[in-house]
């Protein structure tokens, strides 16, 4: 039999900001994050806004001298995880630090250090890469920095599959303690890639929105008028713990883990595909794995990027595997505010997901003035409601084809 899991602390970092009440109030007030990008010089580039966060600071977490030899990505992950670490009220010295680990997915990992120590590269060549390079840029360097500021020596790694990084990382984080591995994991995803690569990369291969005059108005989920994702960053990190550990030490338990699927769509590298064969199946997954029934599910925070194969897709899925549950459920994609931070954006939905169940209110799919014929589910248009959830459904699929769904409920 496996052991219950529940979430003891949250913590985030997002372009509506670093405090998880502070994320939620903007959220729920229908507020957008997306601006004109200001940390890049955008002057070729077809597209100039993003979800970028801005004037970040990871102290007390990171102390300046450290800062400098950890790439933004891990910047991100040490102070969203010292947030969650925080609300759990957890001491890590006194615990067993063998039973105690941090699993945190990036898509991409340090590419902010790889552009600018290539560019030093061809610009001085190579006795002028700083030393710093490759424990700034490797993608495990997030779970790294934290195991080593807690002294956690338990299971470390890093999950990279794109888009659904952070979901499969805390899926992993969910069976080590399920099965007695550990007790305690640090978990969820970070991702800083609002870099000159990244945007001519996802520009150029059509991916992005292209609404240069209205930036706030651009990720528009399930709307006709979509025109592709808006590049973000930031960081969802939590505190995954055994049920029966939490309640001997008094934590506040926030929710619980129900279930996790993941699945390969096996077809193409970035497109989805058009059924939502694979989503549905880990949607699915998930329901069987907590033994709940789609009608169980109050809320799903869709994967929703704001694509026409994507949005369309996933609506597909959820009408497969929902069945006539699929029109009463309600859905939303917080994308439409905060963009699409990759492979932070599973943990980041997530904390919306248990905040959602906690606050009685889901957070709406701004930007959604006319809806797509193709996608016909109750997306929460535009405007925040009020609802009694008691459990809820977080999607997240990838290029390469992956696909993740986790679900959470009161406890």
């Amino acid at each position: 039999m496996n052991r219950r899991v529940v979430v003891t602390g949250m913590g985030v970092v997002t372009p509506l900001g670093c405090e998880v009440d502070e994320l939620m109030q903007n959220l729920l007030a229908a507020k957008s994050g997306i601006r004109d990008l200001v940390y890049l010089d955008t002057n070729e580039f077809k597209v100039k806004f993003g979800g970028e966060v801005h004037d970040f600071s990871p102290e007390p977490y990171v102390v300046k001298k450290e800062a400098k030899r950890v790439d933004r990505f891990s910047a991100f992950a040490m102070y969203s995880a010292g947030r969650a670490v925080d609300q759990s009220g957890i001491d890590f010295s006194k615990e067993n630090p063998d039973r105690c680990g941090a699993i945190i997915g990036s898509g991409i990992g340090g590419l902010w250090e790889i552009e600018t120590q290539m560019q030093r590269l061809i610009a001085k060549g190579p006795d002028r890469v700083s030393p710093f390079v490759i424990p700034k840029l490797m993608l495990n360097a997030a779970g790294g920095n934290v195991s080593i500021t807690y002294g956690l020596r338990g299971p470390n790694f890093g999950v990279a599959t794109a888009c659904a990084s952070a979901a499969n990382a805390m899926g992993c984080a969910l069976r080590s303690i399920q099965t007695g591995e550990t007790d305690v994991m640090v978990t969820g995803g970070s991702e800083a890639a609002v870099t000159p690569m990244a945007l001519a990369g996802f520009q150029n291969m059509k991916a992005l929105s292209t609404r240069n005059d209205d930036p706030q108005r651009a990720s528009r989920p399930f709307d006709k008028d979509r025109d592709g994702f808006v590049l973000a960053e930031g960081a969802g990190i939590l505190v995954f713990e055994e049920y029966e550990h939490a309640k001997a030490r008094g934590a506040n338990i926030l929710a619980e883990i129900l279930g996790f699927g993941t699945t390969a769509d096996a077809g193409h590298i970035t497109s989805p595909d058009a059924q939502g064969a694979g989503a549905g199946r880990a949607m699915a997954e998930a329901l069987s794995d907590a033994k709940l029934n789609p009608a169980d599910i109050g809320y799903i925070n869709a994967h929703g990027t704001s694509t026409p194969l994507g949005d369309k897709a996933e609506t597909q899925a959820v009408k497969t595997v929902f069945g006539s549950d699929a029109k009463s459920v309600s859905i939303s994609s917080t994308k439409s505010a905060l963009g699409h931070s990759l492979g932070a954006s599973g943990g980041i939905e997530l904390v919306i997901c248990i905040s959602a169940i906690n606050n009685g209110s889901i957070p709406p799919t701004i930007n959604l003035d006319t809806p797509d014929p193709d996608c016909d589910l109750d997306y929460t248009p535009r405007e925040a409601r009020q609802k009694n959830v008691k459990i809820a459904m977080s999607n997240s699929f990838g290029f390469g084809g992956h696909n993740a769904s986790v679900i959470c409920g009161k406890v």
